[in-house]
């Protein structure tokens, strides 16, 4: 079944990019002229996604108007005889059919993709985690989701990380299945030392069936105190099986200042207008390093 939904938790209060994240959603810093929610969007339409829900909570509607009309702009933009900065302001509205819901409460991730459920429905779904932009010239959702269209199984992005950021993460048993794609047969999230499966983590994509809604509705609080979306797929994992992509592509965590200077840094210097500039920039900086 052709994957057409997806969801973007986008509710976390981005406490580890304080204080640039107390007035300005986190998921709106720039990373040089789009804010990182439109990488994500964008990403989702490449991959044949043609329906997102972003979960929002108070203070995030500057991404609401993001991606809505502006006509005071849109008719200056005009006046002034800048047409290719006007399509790319309207362009913007027109990528998909975006919906937003509020998560009144921030009791995790497997909660806040529960309160998607009624814009699921029966339909299989990706999550495109608001924080993690991923940069690749094959869409990362458009790679998991032809993955589900094979297996049928719900399918997680994974990557290897080092083993002090698996701690933080969660870890997976894998199987090899062929090239970059594996069976998933078990999960921890945050694990200790001693628990840790693999180097193997879920990171920032995931395409589920609608089952994960039952399966969310019994899950209890775990790491943390909050619903954590994968103990919801473990137990899914265990009662028919989980496909893990190791996906192409590169990874920015936009939750983290680090992450977020790195996404800077790398599209600027492939951007078309600045990069040539940015480069010799950074040359001529280095030698100062």
């Amino acid at each position: 079944m052709k994957v057409t939904k997806a969801i973007i938790p986008a509710a976390g209060l981005g406490t580890r990019v304080l204080p640039a994240s107390k007035s300005i959603p986190k998921e709106m810093l720039p990373i040089v002229d789009k804010p990182a929610i439109q990488y994500i969007v964008e990403e989702a339409v490449q991959s044949g996604i043609t329906d997102i829900l972003i979960i929002t909570s108070r203070g995030k509607s500057p991404m609401e108007d993001h991606f809505d009309r502006t006509p005071e702009l849109e008719e200056r933009l005009l006046a002034s005889g800048k047409k290719d900065l006007y399509d790319q302001v309207v362009d913007v509205t027109k990528m998909a059919n975006i919906q937003y819901i509020r998560q009144k409460e921030t009791k995790g991730l497997g909660h806040a993709v529960w309160c998607a459920k009624s814009f699921v429905g029966d339909d299989p779904f990706a999550v495109m985690y608001g924080d993690d932009v991923i940069i690749s010239d094959h869409p990362v959702c458009g790679q998991l989701c032809r993955a589900y269209e094979e297996f049928g199984l719900a399918v997680a992005g994974i990557k290897e990380v080092t083993e002090e950021q698996i701690l933080k993460y969660s870890s997976l048993r894998v199987e090899p299945i062929r090239e970059n794609l594996f069976k998933v047969t078990d999960m921890i999230e945050k694990p200790k030392r001693d628990q840790v499966l693999s180097l193997y983590s879920i990171l920032g994509r995931c395409v589920l069936p609608a089952k994960i809604f039952s399966i969310l509705e019994h899950t209890k609080p775990g790491a943390g105190g909050e619903i954590q979306l994968t103990d919801a797929m473990l137990e899914l994992a265990h009662a028919e099986g989980m496909i893990g992509v190791d996906y192409i592509g590169t990874r920015y965590d936009m939750g983290n200042k680090l992450g977020i200077l790195q996404a800077s840094v790398e599209v600027g210097l492939a951007h078309p207008e600045i990069g040539e500039d940015f480069r010799a920039y950074l040359k001529e900086l280095s030698k100062s390093l």
